[in-house]
């Protein structure tokens, strides 16, 4: 029993030492360890901002190509067009796929004031990836009153872009 003593003693000095070793050639290296270190933690946050989306454009049109764009941009339209707004966005990390609601708002501008006409419409959630197409249209078989309207497109609640256009006879 008391060589088994004497063996634990001794292997618990030689663990004892080899940790203080350990802990001296630790302290030796840590120096020019730490200070590069700071550096890359600083450099990586940088890329870190959530990918964003912008819309780019708006075009209107009185038709639309398989491609989600107008076929013919214009700001004029016969009442009984159904009027179509494009609405190119893009996202700043083009591979990321970024999470939003885009939606419009028709208004006719009557003597009165701005008329909402499409207050039913909700906002669509998009899973917006790169460059891409959304099209939105309004439509009215008895025709749409001549005179100015205006589309206001949104995004995650924000009116982002705005485009005015007219009914004409």
């Amino acid at each position: 029993a008391m060589t088994r003593t004497r063996l634990h003693h001794a292997l618990f000095i030689a663990a004892i030492a080899s940790v203080a070793i350990v802990g001296c050639k630790k302290k030796e290296e840590s120096p020019p360890v730490a200070a590069p270190a700071p550096t890359p933690v600083e450099t990586a946050p940088p890329p870190a901002p959530a990918p964003t989306v912008s819309v780019t454009a708006v075009d209107l049109g009185s038709a639309i190509g398989p491609d989600l764009k107008v076929t013919t941009a214009t700001t004029t339209f016969k009442p009984k067009d159904t009027i179509y707004a494009s609405i190119a966005t893009s996202t700043s990390d083009p591979a990321a796929t970024v999470p939003g609601k885009l939606g419009v708002q028709w208004t006719y501008n009557d003597a009165s004031g701005p008329m909402p006409i499409n207050k039913d419409e909700a906002p669509r959630d998009v899973a917006f990836t790169g460059a891409g197409a959304n099209e939105f249209h309004i439509a009215k078989p008895d025709g749409f009153p001549v005179g100015k309207y205006k589309v206001d497109v949104t995004l995650d609640g924000n009116v982002v872009q705005s485009k005015e256009f007219e009914v004409v006879k």
